[in-house]
């Protein structure tokens, strides 16, 4: 997995995290504000997809993301409702494989030598 989609992935479930940490109401309306964000990126991006083309699409730009974030009521934490909602929606990737990154069907590694 290379670097940009392991921080990508760091700062996605970062966000995740700490919208579960947060008490009620304010998860329950920020959990709103997750799915809103959510639809958009199915929108934006489709139904077909790798983690790594998710994370090249959350380094292009987010701001569309944290605008509708923000008018959801998120406010200051528009970009952790942004993170948790890349979080969920890296979950539908053609290559998610249960919290990691699996390899494309025929890519072969590189054998380790010892």
């Amino acid at each position: 997995m290379s670097y940009a989609v392991e921080n990508a992935r760091f700062q996605w479930e970062e966000g995740e995290r700490r919208l579960l940490q947060m008490p009620e109401p304010a998860r329950s309306q920020l959990d709103t504000a997750v799915w809103v964000v959510l639809d958009e990126l199915r929108r934006r991006l489709g139904s077909a997809f790798t983690v790594e083309e998710l994370a090249s699409f959350y380094a292009q730009d987010v701001d569309w993301a944290s605008d509708i974030a923000q008018r959801e009521a998120a406010g200051t934490d528009s970009s952790w409702v942004v993170d948790a909602a890349f979080n969920r929606y890296a979950r539908e990737a053609t290559n998610y494989a249960g919290g990691r990154t699996r390899e494309a069907p025929g890519r072969a590694t590189a054998p380790v030598d010892n």
